[in-house]
C-alpha cells in the first residue's frame, strides 16, 4: 500500500472539472436543470400535502395538467416563464 495522501476536492471544484466552470453553457444548463428538479419536487410535495390532483392544481393556477406534470417530473420542456 502506498502512503500517498488522497487528493480531496470541494463540490465546486468537482463541478468545475466535470461539468464546466461557472458561466459556461454546460454549467448553466446543469444549474438550470438542477433548479428545475428542486422546484418540481417542491411543487409535488406542496400539492400532495394539500391533497390536490395535478388537474386541480392546474385549474387553480390557470395551467394545463400536463404543465404541472412536466414541472413535477423535471421535464426539460417545462418552462416556468410560460406558465
Amino acid at each position: 500500500m502506498s502512503n500517498k495522501a488522497l487528493k480531496t476536492y470541494t463540490l465546486s471544484e468537482m463541478k468545475d472539472m466535470y461539468i464546466g466552470i461557472e458561466g459556461t453553457k454546460d454549467r448553466e444548463e446543469f444549474e438550470y436543470e438542477l433548479r428545475m428538479d428542486i422546484i418540481g419536487k417542491m411543487i409535488k410535495q406542496a400539492r400532495q400535502e394539500r391533497n390536490f390532483a395535478q388537474e386541480q392544481l392546474g385549474e387553480l393556477i390557470g395551467v394545463q395538467k400536463s404543465q404541472i406534470s412536466k414541472l413535477e417530473n423535471s421535464a426539460n420542456s417545462a418552462k416556468i416563464d410560460s406558465m
